[in-house]
């Protein structure tokens, strides 16, 4: 498989896409004014303790209190060895309000809530994760040669001294690594983690300890693998940055970074631009003439399969089937292009075949399988439909680069021309009971006047004769189609 990772550089955003066999598989963004906030490390001061939600709010210098639930505490040390057999009953136990702490964010805001806080800070490099509070050395599931994953694991233990503190991860980028290089990576972890408990020490309630990498380095380190070919940047200073880096981390992936000198952007030489604007449509074509129709919501994404106008070569269930094995791997690359998390609703159109809902399920299984979120699947019900979930950490694309509409105000739909002019007919009638006025100017849309001057113009003229008074029309230009203004002169 042939893998590139593209990145489009500009003062106030950054971005960066994964393509693979030539098909955008995810985007990841970065805008100045809204950095994400994953991995970030904070000195916080506990506002509120919750026991009935086990939780408690906590204060990091950001818009709203983060959320911090007791299984994400790690115990005081005078706590830690009766926490080998018991967790303590209540949050009380593990924190109280006024504390000050360290915490590293989870989850960035999403929507109306806050951050999602840890205790328990992880610290990456390219190929380990240091767990100053973690015990034992473990090593990524995707890895799945168990020669390796042992070699891997006892390269680390190694370079662990008897009793010390601290656990560690072993990154799938690590497979078939030399040992000098771990124990590299876990040289500059353990030295990093000292500069951040001293900064953590000396710092006030609400101050950032310790900012994660910004975009460019940070999908060197979490995406460039080996099965990467290249990185393409479209920015000198961005590219120099990159290879430093590089160089410093990755020495051997340094030669794989390369700058894109075309005078074109290089995310309209690969067409990720039309893919982007693709991924905000509720609508994804197939290539079978079917179709699917994404819908996210504030409690979950629905995703509907259709056959659309393929009408298949057989008979229907085989048409059916066809489109929604076509459809679950779609789906699967639609979940990492619009980065969508939580529960997700797909209805498979229905299928009588018990083998083929067996079927759809697994393709989807395996489709899914190079998504880097963690994923969980209900069987197909009777219905066709597939209850899943997908961990999300950060907003989706939708909502980083989109708005709800403020003509529909995010209902996806707006009163049509003919409901306005009833309603203007009704507050007319209901205005000329209550005042006294000599004329009366109705404001609205243009499509809103035209309806009123041509289909409705006789009951127009009805209304002036019910008032007594003249009606006259205005179009005002900057209305939406269902707003409108009845002024009494």
């Amino acid at each position: 498989m042939s893998t590139e990772l593209l990145v489009n550089a500009a003062p106030r955003e950054s971005r960066a896409a994964l393509v693979e066999n030539g098909v955008l598989q995810e985007v990841f963004l970065e805008r100045a004014n809204r950095r994400g906030l994953i991995s970030n490390i904070y000195k916080g001061r506990v506002c509120r303790v919750l026991p009935g939600m086990q939780a408690a709010f906590i204060d990091v210098g950001l818009d709203r209190t983060a959320f911090l639930h007791a299984s994400d505490i790690a115990a005081p040390a005078d706590l830690e060895d009766d926490m080998e057999a018991t967790r303590p009953e209540s949050v009380r136990q593990l924190v109280a309000e006024g504390d000050e702490i360290l915490v590293q964010v989870l989850k960035d805001p999403l929507g109306t809530k806050g951050a999602r806080l840890t205790t328990y800070v992880t610290i990456p490099s390219r190929y380990l994760v240091y767990m100053p509070k973690g015990r034992g050395v473990g090593v990524s599931s995707r890895i799945e040669d168990e020669t390796e994953r042992e070699r891997l694991r006892e390269a680390v233990k190694l370079f662990v001294e008897p009793g010390e503190p601290g656990g560690w991860i072993v990154r799938t980028a690590a497979e078939d690594c030399g040992i000098e290089a771990l124990r590299a990576d876990m040289i500059f972890l353990r030295r990093l983690w000292e500069v951040i408990s001293r900064r953590g020490e000396g710092s006030r309630a609400g101050q950032l300890v310790h900012e994660d990498l910004p975009l460019e380095l940070r999908v060197l380190r979490d995406q460039l693998g080996q099965h990467v070919e290249r990185v393409l940047v479209d920015s000198p200073a961005a590219h120099a940055r990159m290879v430093e880096f590089a160089r410093t981390f990755m020495p051997e992936s340094a030669g794989r970074i390369e700058l894109n000198a075309a005078p074109r952007p290089i995310f309209d030489i690969y067409g990720i631009e039309d893919e982007i604007n693709r991924a905000l449509d509720r609508k994804v074509p197939l290539k079978s003439g079917g179709y699917l129709m994404i819908d996210q919501t504030e409690a979950m994404t629905t995703i509907d399969v259709n056959t659309g106008a393929f009408v298949g070569h057989r008979n229907l269930e085989d048409t059916i089937f066809r489109t929604n094995l076509e459809a679950a791997v779609a789906i699967a690359r639609q979940l990492r292009l619009r980065n969508l998390g939580g529960i997700i609703i797909i209805d498979f159109i229905d299928m009588q075949d018990e083998e083929h809902r067996r079927q759809v399920l697994q393709a989807l299984e395996r489709a899914v399988a190079g998504d880097h979120a963690k994923t969980h699947f209900s069987a197909v019900s009777q219905l066709g439909l597939v209850e899943m979930t997908r961990k999300r950490t950060r907003e989706s694309l939708e909502h980083l680069m989109c708005r709800p509409c403020p003509t529909c105000e995010g209902r996806g739909f707006v009163k049509t021309a003919e409901t306005v002019v009833y309603e203007i007919f009704r507050e007319v009638l209901r205005q000329a009971r209550q005042f006294e006025f000599q004329e009366l100017v109705v404001l609205a849309h243009q499509d809103v006047i035209e309806l009123l001057l041509d289909e409705e113009s006789a009951a127009l003229a009805e209304m002036e004769l019910a008032t007594g008074k003249p009606v006259r029309l205005q179009t005002e230009a900057l209305y939406a189609e269902d707003q409108y203004d009845v002024v009494l002169l």
